[in-house]
Formats: C-alpha cells, sequence, structure tokens
C-alpha cells in the first residue's frame, strides 16, 4: 500500500517491539536523507516516519498466510 510498510521479522524475545521498530525508522530515516538529502524538505517537519506503529503476533500462524493477509491488504 503506497502510504505505509508492512514487515514480516522475528525477534529474539529480549528485544522490545517498540525497541526493533525505534531502530528500524531511525536507520531507514538516516539512510534516505544520506541518499536523498532533497526529499526532507518535501516532509511534514522534516520527519520520514509517523511515531506511531502496530506490531502483531502470529502464534502459530505460518508466514505464508501472514504474507497473504498483507498482500489481500491491497484490495480492501
Amino acid at each position: 500500500m503506497p502510504d505505509h510498510v508492512h514487515i514480516i521479522m522475528t525477534a529474539h524475545p529480549k528485544f522490545s517491539p517498540a525497541n526493533i521498530v525505534k531502530i528500524f525508522k531511525g536507520i531507514t530515516a538516516k539512510k534516505l536523507f544520506e541518499q536523498h538529502p532533497e526529499i526532507k524538505s518535501n516532509l511534514w517537519n522534516g520527519h520520514l516516519w509517523n511515531p506511531s506503529y502496530y506490531v502483531g503476533t502470529c502464534g502459530d500462524t505460518t508466514a505464508d498466510v501472514v504474507q497473504m493477509y498483507i498482500e489481500t491488504q491491497k484490495v480492501k
């Protein structure tokens, strides 16, 4: 979808979802602004990411089922 990102990942339980998201957003924004500094002026207050996020767990669901869910979000 054009206005948000879905990420499927696994992580050790010692890493909190909040820290994972913070690191992901920080590194990706830094790298993108290094490669394309001109886009920073087109963003609201120069921020790439919205401060909010959603984290869900899959339990016994397979990655294929999650991938299919994400793909079907494009048509809803």
